[in-house]
């Protein structure tokens, strides 16, 4: 089992976390700072850079769950696993979008104490 850390469609409110396959929740988290979010639309992007923490939330998953991710998030070619730091000092894999598909989108602002959540626009 790995650690994943989700931010959002993937989390427990989005519309895709039925691809976690029940995966057990182990709690709400955030990045350690140095990340930012970019505004994709329909979901945010998570780029390696800025000041941000990103809040989200961590589930155990398995090696079957990773792989339907990494389908489903383009990996490697639009969002790459990778392992991010954590706020608490650990760390999980996380998908953060190619730098590339980045340029030109608009940020997510920061909130309070510099962390970036994302909402689901109003639709």
């Amino acid at each position: 089992m790995e650690r994943l850390f989700v931010y959002g469609t993937l989390m427990r409110a989005g519309g895709h976390h039925g691809l976690l396959g029940g995966a057990p929740f182990s709690g709400a988290s955030r990045t350690a700072p140095g990340f930012s979010l970019v505004d994709l639309g329909a979901y945010p992007g998570m780029v390696r850079g800025g000041t941000a923490a990103v809040a989200g939330e961590l589930f155990r998953v398995d090696r079957r769950v990773l792989a339907g991710l990494d389908r489903f998030e383009g990996h490697p070619h639009l969002f790459r696993r990778v392992r991010v730091p954590l706020a608490d000092g650990g760390e999980a894999f996380a998908y953060l979008l190619d730098p590339a598909h980045a340029e030109g989108l608009p940020a997510i602002p920061m909130g309070d104490g510099g962390t970036v959540h994302w909402q689901p626009p109003d639709r």
